[in-house]
């Protein structure tokens, strides 16, 4: 059976209208509604205290103790 390389992010920049996740071979952004309910209601400055982790594959935000995956977000910007 074939394993997939999970998918992680490089680099991150939150922005007024979304996240904006940069991966390996392209850029995404992710508006804040499609990350999470308390993102799209919290105020522009919790949300741009964003961390990346050091894999790449999640995202922490500390003034919100909120933690997202790179996937689960690239997944809900897809629907």
């Amino acid at each position: 059976m074939p394993t997939t390389q999970p998918i992680t992010a490089v680099g991150i920049k939150p922005a007024r209208e979304g996240l904006v996740l940069i991966l390996e071979d392209r850029t995404l952004i992710v508006p804040w509604e499609k990350c999470s309910a308390m993102l799209a209601t919290a105020s522009e400055k919790a949300r741009m205290e964003a961390e990346l982790s050091p894999g790449g594959y999640g995202i922490h935000w500390p003034l919100l103790d909120e933690d997202l995956s790179v996937h689960g977000l690239i997944k809900n910007s897809e629907k």
